[in-house]
């Protein structure tokens, strides 16, 4: 039987092409849920998982800090898409008045991941530490859904670069302005966990109180199966090769993204040796973001005046390389501070460049959150495998040398096949 695809004047506006570019200020609001979601994720990443993990088992906390946040990714890797897909078919009315399918997610994703940061503030056991980072996860998870997907329901192809370059900052400013937190405006590692769930509400939720979000006519709905919702999850790569490139690009780049940031402050404690480790994370973190700030807005408008997005990622993988490149080669202080600055700048111009590319390659309308959700793997996956990865590397493989040599070659492979995408120039 053959499904016939509602022509573009008959779709309804949560499913038709935007032409309207977006204003500056539905920019910075949904630059600050971003920066709330980012700031949940990578701050108790970085620091607060760390220094919780090391208190319950410091004889051992690579492999237990490799086990949580394995777990946890593995959480992420299933609740994207599977939000994704759901709020692909929410269809919202309450007293007569119709809502959109996206801010229900994300507001609700805000208020429970904010509950289960201060559930996890509370563990005292490395499985209570796991089951309340895989409860954040699953919920900052459905919440990132949502903002993905308001990229192509709302913004125009012309302004998807410059748009994705502001949308992908609070990825590094998030950990900034975390780690800041954190370490400099509240003390103690519960504390610390109180302070970033209250910053996810206060940044998040007027985004979803105050922007538009169409909704979607109950005949425009897609049929809820659970059958045929595990079906949509796999996107056949030969209907649609260029979406399976843009995954697997983005599977190895985030890869090498994992492998080099995810022991970033052991590196900095047993690596480098640092007296202040901690201190000096902050620092690289705050290097890493000037990087990104400087190239990923600016990256992304040359590639939407330019209508060229393929050579903007293949640089910027480049960069990324080198980077890794002198970690290996000069695991010192100095060299950590260039390596940082070149990874920022090359990364800012490859998660906004990118993000445009991957909605440009889309399957269809209708499964916008779901499939941006499959691509949101890409980004999840590394987290699982890279603590496994990166685990057997340090302790048995060579240390840190090797596993910055390998980040490089990950990058660059990764970065490098985005040539196979045919329909984006």
């Amino acid at each position: 039987m053959t499904t016939v695809n509602p022509t573009p004047a008959s779709l309804p506006a949560a499913l038709a092409e935007p032409t309207v570019p977006v204003r500056r200020s539905w920019i910075a609001l949904i630059f600050a849920a971003n920066l709330g979601v980012w700031m949940a994720f990578f701050t108790p990443l970085q620091v607060l998982l760390p220094q919780q993990i090391e208190r319950i088992a410091p004889g051992d906390k690579e492999a237990m800090f490799a086990v949580v946040t394995g777990l946890g990714a593995l959480a992420a890797v299933l609740a994207n898409p599977l939000a994704g897909a759901l709020s692909d078919r929410t269809v919202l009315r309450l007293a007569n008045r119709h809502f959109g399918r996206r801010h229900v997610w994300t507001a609700t994703g805000a208020v429970l991941g904010a509950l289960a940061l201060l559930l996890l503030a509370r563990q005292n056991t490395i499985a209570g530490v796991a089951v309340g980072w895989v409860a954040a996860q699953v919920c900052f998870n459905a919440m990132l859904a949502s903002l993905t997907a308001a990229i192509p329901d709302r913004v125009p192809v012309a302004q998807r670069g410059g748009v994705s370059g502001w949308v992908g900052i609070p990825q590094a400013l998030g950990l900034v302005l975390g780690a800041v937190l954190v370490t400099a405006v509240v003390t103690g590692n519960a504390a610390g966990y109180a302070a970033v769930a209250l910053a996810v509400l206060l940044l998040s939720l007027p985004f979803a109180l105050l922007t538009e979000d169409d909704p979607l006519p109950r005949e425009h709905r897609p049929v809820l199966r659970a059958r045929a919702l595990l079906a949509s999850m796999w996107i056949s790569p030969r209907r649609h090769p260029d979406f399976a490139w843009a995954w697997f690009t983005r599977f190895l780049v985030q890869l090498g993204n994992a492998l080099g940031t995810l022991y970033l402050l052991y590196f900095l404690t047993d690596g480098v040796r640092m007296a202040d480790p901690e201190g000096a994370l902050l620092v690289l973190i705050l290097l890493y973001t000037l990087g990104m700030m400087l190239t990923a807005v600016v990256s992304g408008r040359i590639s939407d005046r330019s209508g060229r997005r393929k050579v903007f990622v293949i640089v910027s993988g480049l960069v990324m390389a080198v980077a890794a490149v002198l970690l290996a080669v000069v695991p010192t202080w100095p060299m950590a501070i260039v390596a940082a600055l070149l990874l920022g700048a090359g990364y800012g111009v490859y998660l906004s460049v990118d993000a445009a590319l991957i909605t440009q390659v889309l399957p269809a309308a209708t499964d916008r959150a779901k499939d941006l959700g499959v691509i949101n793997i890409a980004n999840s996956a590394p987290q699982v495998l890279g603590p496994a990865l990166s685990a057997p590397i340090v302790v048995h493989l060579g240390g840190y040398p090797t596993l910055y040599a390998a980040t490089a070659v990950i990058t660059l492979l990764g970065s490098a096949l985005v040539l196979k995408i045919r329909s984006v120039p």
